[in-house]
C-alpha cells in the first residue's frame, strides 16, 4: 500500500461555443477522450518568466512548474498531504531525523530513473545556505548537511540540527520539484511531471507534450500550451474567441458574463489573498501607528463586495485561514476613520501622501482593490497615488514601500517564514521587510514543538504580534474562480492552486 506518514498534516492514502457547466463541481461537459491540445491562458508573465522549478514567481511560472516537475509530496485539492515522488516521509520521535522512502519505477523525462540522490541534490540546490531559493529558506537553516545522507537509491535520511515537526509540509511545496542531479538546464529542463518540455518563449508561451512513461495516470492531452496574459481583458477576449480553452483567475465582475455565454466557471473555497504590503523599515510605515491607521482605513466588506463581487470572506490582517491554528478569536478589525485619524496625528503623519504600486499581473483583484483603497483613504485625509506597473514583478519587486502582492494557501508557520523572516533566515518573499525577533522565536519554537497543543499556543502568540504590529493589510480571502470552455472536462476545484492545482493531466478536450 502506498502511504504517507508524518507529523505535519493528516495522513492520506494514496461569442462562444461554450457548454454551461458552472459552480464548484468537476468541470466540463465535453471531451472525455485521449489526444488533442489544450491552450491555457495564464495570468501574468513577462521577460523574467522562468522554467526553473525552484524559482517561480507569478501564475504563469507556477502553472508551468506544476505540469513539468513534482515534489516529494503533494498538497491535494483538500489541502492535505499525499504521496508524490516519495511513498512515505517518516520522522523520528524527536522530529530531528526524517526518512524519505522514494517511489519506485519513476523516471525523468530523459528516461533516467529517479533516485534518492536526485532528491537530495535537488534539496541541496534549493536549500543552499549561501543562496537559498524559494522553498529553501528555512530548510537552509535547519538541515544538518554533513549528517544527512543517501542511504541507497530508494532511501534518503535528512538529519536536522533542531527538531522540526513540519518538515513534510516544506517538502510538498510546488517550488521543490525534483530534477536530475539537482541541476537545472534552462535549454532543456527535465522533470518527472505528466508533461515534458517542448518549447518556451519568455513573456509569450510555452509548450509541453504528454510524457507516456509517467509513473501515475498518463495525461489524456497530447499537448499543453501555456500562454501569458498581462492584461485580463485580453485574456478573457481570447477565451471568448475560443483562442484559449482555460484561464486562471477569472475577473469576478465577469463571472455572470461567462456563465451567460455558456462558459464553465470553476469555483473553489480557499485561503488565497491579495494583501497591501507596507515596508516596516521605511517611512512612513516604520511607525507602527501609521500601519495601524492604514489597517483601520480599509472597509473590508466593501472590498469584498466591490472587488470580489461578493466571492470572498473577511480578512483580519492574518493569513493561513485554512490552518487549524488560525487565530479566529482575535477581534475582527473594522473600518474606524476617527481612530485612524487619531493614530496618524499622534505619529505626526496628518495629510499623509503615499504611492501605492499595483499591476495586472498580480491578478484581476489588485488594481480595483488599489483604486478602492485610495478612495477609502480620503476620509482619513490620506492621499494615495495609485501607480500601475507592467510588469509589476520586475527588479523592483520586494522593494516597493507600499504595494500589493498575491498569495496562495499555506499554513501559518511556513508562510510566516517565507513572508516575514529576513531573507538570510528564510524570508525569500518578505515584501514588508518585517524583522521581529520575538515573533521569529515564537514561530521557530512552534515549528520544533511536537506537542500540537503547545504548538498551537506558540502560533497564537506569534499571530497576536503580527495582528498588532505587522506590515500586511489582509482585508479578505478570495474564492478561486477560473473558467473553461465546453470542450474541456476533468477539472476539479482545489483549495490550493487554480484549476485543480493546474493538473492539466486530468483534462480532456
Amino acid at each position: 500500500m502506498i502511504k504517507y506518514s508524518g507529523l505535519g498534516a493528516a495522513a492520506v492514502v494514496g461569442g462562444s461555443a461554450f457548454l454551461s457547466a458552472c459552480g464548484s463541481d468537476s468541470g466540463g461537459g465535453g471531451g472525455g477522450g485521449r489526444g488533442g491540445q489544450l491552450i491555457h491562458g495564464a495570468t501574468g508573465g513577462g521577460s523574467k518568466d522562468t522554467l526553473d522549478p525552484h524559482q517561480p514567481v507569478q501564475a504563469a511560472d507556477i502553472s508551468r512548474c506544476c505540469n513539468l516537475y513534482e515534489p516529494l509530496l503533494f498538497w491535494n485539492n483538500n489541502y492535505e498531504l499525499e504521496p508524490a515522488l516519495a511513498e512515505s516521509v517518516e520522522p523520528s520521535s524527536d522530529a530531528r531525523t526524517w526518512t524519505i522512502n522514494m517511489r519506485q519505477g519513476v523516471t525523468f523525462h530523459n528516461g533516467q530513473t529517479v533516485t534518492a540522490e536526485d532528491a537530495w541534490l535537488s534539496i541541496r540546490r534549493v536549500a543552499d545556505p549561501k543562496a537559498p531559493l524559494s522553498a529553501g529558506g528555512q530548510l537552509s537553516t535547519i538541515i544538518d548537511f554533513e549528517s544527512s545522507k543517501v542511504v541507497d537509491d530508494a532511501t534518503l535520511q535528512i538529519v536536522l540540527n533542531t527538531p522540526y515537526a513540519l518538515l513534510d509540509s516544506l517538502l510538498a511545496e510546488y517550488t521543490l520539484g525534483i530534477i536530475p542531479g539537482g541541476e537545472f538546464d534552462p535549454a532543456n529542463p527535465v522533470g518527472t511531471g505528466p508533461f515534458a518540455y517542448k518549447s518556451f518563449e519568455a513573456g509569450k508561451s510555452s509548450t509541453f507534450t504528454r510524457y507516456d512513461d509517467y509513473w501515475g495516470e498518463a495525461a489524456l492531452l497530447d499537448e499543453l500550451v501555456i500562454q501569458d496574459f498581462n492584461d485580463d481583458n485580453a485574456k478573457v477576449n481570447a477565451f471568448q474567441a475560443n483562442q484559449i480553452q482555460t484561464l486562471d483567475n477569472l475577473p469576478y465582475n465577469l463571472i455572470e458574463t461567462i456563465k451567460g455565454a455558456g462558459g464553465g466557471v470553476l469555483e473553489a473555497d480557499g485561503g488565497q489573498w491579495v494583501p497591501f504590503t507596507m515596508r516596516v523599515d521605511q517611512a512612513p510605515f516604520n511607525d507602527v501607528r501609521v500601519r495601524q491607521a492604514m489597517r483601520l482605513i480599509v472597509d473590508r466588506q466593501a472590498m469584498i463586495d466591490q472587488t470580489l463581487s461578493g466571492y470572498g470572506t473577511l480578512g483580519n490582517d492574518l493569513y493561513a485561514p485554512l490552518d487549524v491554528m488560525y487565530a479566529d478569536d482575535l477581534p475582527q478589525r473594522e473600518q474606524d476613520i476617527d481612530q485612524a485619524k487619531s493614530l496618524l496625528a499622534s505619529a505626526g503623519a496628518e495629510g499623509l501622501q503615499v504611492e501605492l504600486f499595483t499591476g495586472d499581473d498580480i491578478g484581476s483583484v489588485a488594481v480595483p482593490a488599489a483604486n478602492l483603497f485610495a478612495e477609502q483613504a480620503k476620509a482619513a485625509g490620506v492621499e494615495v497615488k495609485v501607480t500601475k506597473k507592467t510588469p509589476f514583478y520586475d527588479d523592483d519587486y520586494l522593494s516597493y514601500t507600499f504595494a500589493q502582492d498575491f498569495w496562495n494557501t499555506r499554513n501559518y508557520i511556513p508562510q510566516a517564514v517565507v513572508g516575514t523572516f529576513p531573507p538570510e533566515l528564510g524570508g525569500t518573499y518578505n515584501e514588508t521587510h518585517w524583522d521581529n525577533e520575538e515573533h521569529r522565536e515564537l514561530v521557530n519554537a512552534a515549528a520544533k514543538e511536537v506537542d500540537e497543543a503547545k504548538r498551537a499556543e506558540l502560533v497564537h502568540q506569534a499571530q497576536e504580534i503580527e495582528y498588532n504590529e505587522g506590515g500586511l493589510i489582509i482585508w479578505g480571502f478570495r474564492k478561486q474562480v477560473d473558467a473553461y470552455a465546453s470542450t474541456v472536462s476533468g477539472l476539479e476545484p482545489s483549495k490550493y492552486l487554480p484549476l485543480g492545482n493546474y493538473k492539466f493531466s486530468k483534462v480532456s478536450v
